[in-house]
């Protein structure tokens, strides 16, 4: 069960249940209770039911709204002040989910705690607890529950006299200090490691989402682009004790087969333009204190390759660099409390940063299978500044070889979780100079890109989600994720089209769970899309999973859940090809003739002869209009059984089979007007000299296009 289906089940039951116990507008503060502190500070908690009941609900004035957590023990809220403070009372106003046995803690750094109240007596309600005791923290932990759910607050109050020791408002100054690899980032002078992810949801989801990462340790999170929208993201950053890596967008981001192509050199235009928007968001920003520091581009000097060479290249990345290096001292000027750096693929682009961007206050860099190598690169690159990683996790599809089907074989499910904590260890292991890393990446993306690196896609916690929570010191315990050791599918590199393939998936539950298969498909090596779709499957293991119509390499993806929002996801490829047919392809190697064929363009020319000549990967194409034709000279009058059409993507929505004995005089054998590419396979029976396939309504805006034509005698 996903955690917004728990979601759904209170809204049944607990929350008609809480309409009953909703805190009494009776007095709740004695006469000696210092002021309220807690209300609208930033706030944690080691879990939370669902998006519909943060960590921030409990502290934010409504009476309507709570927080709750999973339902577990034990858990745990906690609120930061801001600056020490003397506590004299709590209130906790509970839901119907309440706890009976449970604690009160301050503590001055949010490591070390001290008890100042504990009770296995709890009687929820509204509780007005007298403490004594003093700190920047005050933290409900939870450790006996009424029922079977969670903890449910609508608001926990932290009453007594304010500190002074916090930053002023406003403040929210973060430098790099040291020197020559000694280097710390200091937050408001408090040293701060990178402990980060890319960031993918919608920056108005950041408020719910952000205490579920604070919780397993992030205090970063990092976006390619800053514009209006990005505010809710830096409000909910600052709320909750984190920071935002913000990023600005720059052309031809995002490194190999990036669009877009600006010339650096000449466009006088688009680098004022873009200059504008960077002065213009700095601006707005600069004393949000959910910002960590500004990061100028991604990927472009790399990127660049894709729009020059030689030498012209060269001075194109000269030329990036210098317009780097123009906006950090745009920035420096409006904003000098916040450090300025520079993604790019590769620490090859560190050189161009080093000697035409020296405006930037620390160098970054994006590695995934060669993440290990980057202290080296620096060392050897002579560089005087550190460096954050800001993307990173197990090889990418460009760093693995190929399988069996020639397409990237993927990393295992395992081999994935571990290539997030190899990231990070090489990267902390750089003492002095690497200043952390926002690994990639944090999102509710499922699909093809997201399986291979999301941590949370369909916003299921995969064993990365978990390793990456081990890596940065966040709670532990808890339900956690199905291991797959293996997945083998019975066949894998001549899977006929609509046919089934057995699977067998070792996979254990760390748990004991009872477990559940989901079977999906993707043909991002067919036709680039990203999107996976659910394929029939049947049987507890091994299974049998239908495979789809379309010619090509597909991937498999086994989604298996633990009903508790965990999956493990493991992915084979196969390819799949026309079914077998028994008996003699009469027209192999014979003459064929066509209506029309594409003569120009890409890996033209398409000529009608492809169609016999027996391999599935040369096709006939013809004019982009109705109707056309191609048809088959047998060579003598010849009786047939068969026919197979192996379509192209541009295939024949109606058509028909007819038959002559001398060319000119037609017999119709079939005709279709539902056709929906792929492979027809026809139990077409009849005689002639010449088989023609015309067809009336295409089913795309192209021609028609036919891989092979085959004609069959038993």
């Amino acid at each position: 069960m996903k955690l917004l289906s728990f979601t759904a089940v209170t809204a049944a039951g607990l929350l008609l249940l809480g309409s009953l116990v909703q805190p009494a507008a009776a007095h709740e503060t004695s006469a000696q209770a210092g002021s309220l502190l807690s209300q609208g500070k930033p706030v944690t908690a080691s879990s939370s039911e669902g998006a519909g009941t943060p960590a921030t609900a409990a502290v934010d004035g409504d009476p309507g709204t709570r927080w709750s957590s999973t339902f577990a023990d034990p858990q745990w809220l906690q609120v930061d002040l801001g600056a020490t403070a003397t506590i004299d009372q709590v209130v906790l106003q509970w839901e119907a989910a309440y706890a009976t046995g449970y604690r009160i803690e301050v503590s001055a750094d949010g490591t070390q705690w001290n008890q100042v109240y504990s009770t296995t007596t709890g009687h929820g309600g509204t509780e007005t607890l007298p403490v004594s005791g003093s700190g920047r923290y005050v933290r409900f932990y939870g450790t006996q529950r009424v029922g079977g759910y969670g903890y449910s607050l609508w608001e926990f109050k932290v009453y007594g006299t304010p500190g002074t020791g916090g930053p002023p408002p406003g403040s929210g100054t973060v430098r790099v200090a040291g020197s020559q690899g000694n280097w710390q980032l200091l937050v408001n002078n408090a040293p701060w490691t990178v402990k980060g992810l890319t960031w993918g949801p919608p920056a108005t989801e950041a408020a719910q989402r952000l205490p579920e990462l604070k919780s397993i340790g992030v205090n970063t999170v990092r976006t390619w682009g800053t514009d209006a929208s990005s505010k809710p993201l830096f409000d909910a950053a600052a709320a909750n004790g984190m920071r935002v890596v913000a990023g600005y967008w720059l052309q031809p981001g995002g490194g190999p087969g990036s669009g877009g192509c600006v010339n650096y050199v000449t466009d006088t235009n688009y680098k004022t333009t873009m200059l504008g928007e960077i002065q213009r968001w700095t601006t707005e920003y600069k004393d949000n204190q959910g910002v960590l520091l500004w990061d100028v581009g991604n990927e472009s000097v790399l990127g660049l390759q894709n729009c020059f060479s030689g030498a012209e290249l060269e001075q194109q990345r000269i030329a990036y660099a210098t317009f780097v290096n123009d906006a950090a001292k745009a920035i420096h000027a409006i904003d000098p409390n916040h450090p300025v750096t520079s993604t790019d693929a590769w620490t090859g682009a560190w050189p161009y940063f080093k000697q035409y961007s020296p405006d930037l206050d620390l160098l970054a860099v994006n590695s995934y299978g060669h993440v290990c190598q980057v202290k080296q690169d620096w060392i050897n690159g002579g560089y005087t500044k550190p460096y954050i990683l800001t993307e990173s996790g197990p090889a990418g599809e460009w760093e693995v070889p190929n399988d069996a089907n020639g397409v990237p074989n993927q990393p295992t499910d395992l081999q994935k979780r571990d290539g997030y904590t190899q990231a990070w260890n090489c990267i902390i292991g750089h003492t002095g100079v690497a200043l952390g890393a926002t690994l990639f990446h944090y999102g509710s993306e499922n699909d093809f890109g997201a399986v291979w690196f999301n941590l949370t896609p369909g916003n299921e916690k995969s064993p990365a989600w978990y390793a990456v929570r081990q890596a940065y010191g966040g709670a532990s315990g808890g339900n956690t994720a199905p291991v797959i050791t293996a997945m083998n599918l019975s066949r894998t590199t001549d899977v006929p089209a609509g046919g089934t393939i057995t699977v067998n998936v070792a996979v254990s539950d760390p748990d004991g769970d009872a477990l559940t298969h989901e079977f999906k498909v993707g043909g991002k090596y067919i036709d680039g899309s990203g999107a996976l779709v659910t394929t029939p499957s049947s049987g507890n293991g091994p299974f049998t999973v239908t495979v789809p119509q379309r010619l090509g390499v597909w991937k498999l993806y086994d989604y298996v859940r633990d009903g508790h929002g965990n999956v493990g996801i493991e992915t084979r490829s196969f390819r799949v090809v026309a079914p077998p047919v028994s008996g003699t392809n009469v027209a192999r190697g014979k003459p064929a003739t066509a209506s029309s064929y594409q003569q120009v363009g890409d890996g033209a020319p398409y000529p009608p002869s492809n169609v016999t000549d027996g391999n599935a990967t040369t096709r006939w194409a013809s004019d982009w209009s109705d109707p056309q034709w191609v048809q088959v000279d047998l060579g003598q009058v010849t009786s047939f059984d068969r026919i197979q059409l192996i379509w192209e993507p541009a295939y024949a929505r109606a058509y028909r089979i007819e038959v002559s004995d001398d060319g000119n005089s037609w017999r119709q054998l079939y005709s279709t007007a539902d056709g929906n590419g792929d492979v027809d396979d026809l139990g077409v029976a009849g005689s002639g000299r010449y088989v023609r396939l015309t067809g009336t309504q295409r089913g795309t805006g192209f021609g028609y296009s036919l891989y092979e034509f085959g004609v069959y005698k038993q």
